[in-house]
């Protein structure tokens, strides 16, 4: 007989609170351990929360719509057959003395749903969920109330969330596309102006323009200001030291060139140099083992497992670190399919709380910027982080046997930012030059 607390889980290094999308299990109902309780969100995954034991939902501590921080109990679950006697949060109980109770076949009363105040938009009221039974997250709504958007159109509009949800990404796209002149032919006529009583509060698509129309002002959105907070975080943690080296990839370019239609037909994935560079990076950092580690306080975390963060830009132009887990237990073919995977569904919003967490090192590419060099920002805890840059044509010495000679080469930069409270100098540059080392050292006749 017992009760087992139902946490909100980290849903990354830089996420610090998540949104209560929908309660999927209600109190009195029974679980089964991994069935889904309850459905959440950030402005970088949406995620079904399941349950870590078989058991019956004995209370509820959040409605749909509360933003909860990591680690909070949102739940409580009765286990080993314990009786419950349903007991709703107060915040629910709420809604019940108002709205009315339902029974089940059992006599338990059921939670009623809850009821989320309409948000005015284009004439009409938008719902939490309209007719079709379609959800609208009070950011979409908010968003929707400010572009005039009305629910006839809404409903209209393709959603890329889970369940066909419309996410922030979508409605702004929308919004880009319908002052551009295209989108939905509204079905009815936006008001000129809004009732005062409803005014929209702040949202990603807001902005506001200087009495002399010279200065733009937009606020920043909720993933945004979350990166923001993290890199000054990390400035604010860890004195950073970046160091340089140039290293010659021709062998690694010639090769892909090579093999990479013949990659592609093998094994239906594309080859990039991102995993190519990962593998040097793992090669590494098993001779440097003290660069995968942490701290905290005066300790010194070291990792036994080397869980790799790659940087992905997102259409939004913010950007989302997954992690390949356990990356050095993958051969190239095996980095390729996660590399490729992960960032596609990064970039399609898909990526679950797990694949965003953990990560002991990261690597980030700015030559897909055209930059040659980068000085990154650590990605807290971490205590390193590398950042590739451009290839590029370029004259340099080559030593042969018939001594030195002026050619043609692919050269890049690579860039590691460290933190000089536990990587010093020496250990920082050392690692670095021996990522450059297996690089250079990359055998042409490679086989697939």
């Amino acid at each position: 007989m017992a009760q087992v607390e139902l946490i909100m889980p980290k849903m990354g290094e830089s996420i610090m609170e998540a949104t209560i999308l929908k309660w999927v299990k209600q109190v009195g109902d029974d679980v089964d351990v991994d069935e889904t309780i309850l459905e959440i969100a950030t402005d970088k995954v949406d995620s079904e929360v399941p349950s870590p034991v078989k058991g019956k939902i004995a209370e509820i501590l959040f409605q749909e719509d509360d933003t909860v921080e990591i680690g909070k109990t949102i739940a409580l679950i009765a286990t080993e057959g314990e009786e419950v006697s349903p007991s709703p949060s107060p915040a629910v109980e709420d809604k019940a003395a108002t709205n009315g109770a339902e029974s089940n076949s059992n006599g338990v009363d059921k939670k009623p749903e809850p009821v989320a105040e309409p948000v005015l938009a284009g004439g009409g009221e938008i719902p939490r969920n309209d007719g079709s039974g379609r959800f609208y997250s009070p950011l979409v709504r908010n968003i929707a109330q400010t572009e005039n958007i009305p629910l006839e159109e809404l409903a209209e509009l393709p959603g890329s969330g889970q369940h066909g949800r419309v996410t922030k990404k979508d409605i702004l796209a929308y919004v880009e596309e319908r002052k551009q002149g295209g989108g939905i032919q509204q079905k009815t006529p936006a008001p000129a102006v809004q009732p005062a009583a409803k005014a929209a509060p702040a949202t990603p698509a807001a902005k506001g323009i200087s009495s002399d129309g010279n200065v733009e002002i937009i606020e920043m959105d909720r993933m945004r200001r979350l990166i923001a907070d993290h890199m000054v975080n990390s400035k604010h943690t860890s004195p950073h030291v970046t160091s340089f080296v140039e290293v010659d990839v021709t062998n690694i370019f010639n090769w892909r060139q090579g093999v990479k239609k013949e990659f592609q037909e093998k094994f239906g994935e594309k080859i990039t140099f991102t995993p190519i560079f990962m593998e040097a990076v793992i090669k590494a950092m098993h001779d440097y083992p003290m660069i995968n580690v942490s701290v905290d306080g005066d300790k010194i975390i070291r990792k036994k497992n080397i869980n790799l963060g790659m940087a992905a830009a997102l259409p939004s132009g913010n950007l989302i670190v997954p992690v390949i887990k356990n990356a050095d237990q993958f051969n190239l073919l095996g980095l390729t399919k996660q590399v490729n995977d992960l960032a596609n569904r990064a970039r399609a919003n898909k990526l679950k709380p797990e694949e965003i967490q953990d990560g002991t090192f990261t690597l980030t590419n700015v030559g897909t910027f055209g930059n040659v060099m980068g000085t990154p920002i650590i990605n807290q805890p971490q205590v390193a982080i590398l950042a590739v840059g451009a290839i590029r044509k370029k004259p340099a010495v080559v030593e042969t046997e018939y001594g030195d000679l002026i050619a043609v080469r692919h050269m890049m930069f690579l860039s590691l930012s460290y933190d000089h409270r536990v990587v010093d100098g020496f250990l920082g540059g050392s690692f670095l030059r021996r990522v450059g080392d297996y690089l250079e050292a990359f055998d042409p006749k490679r086989s697939i």
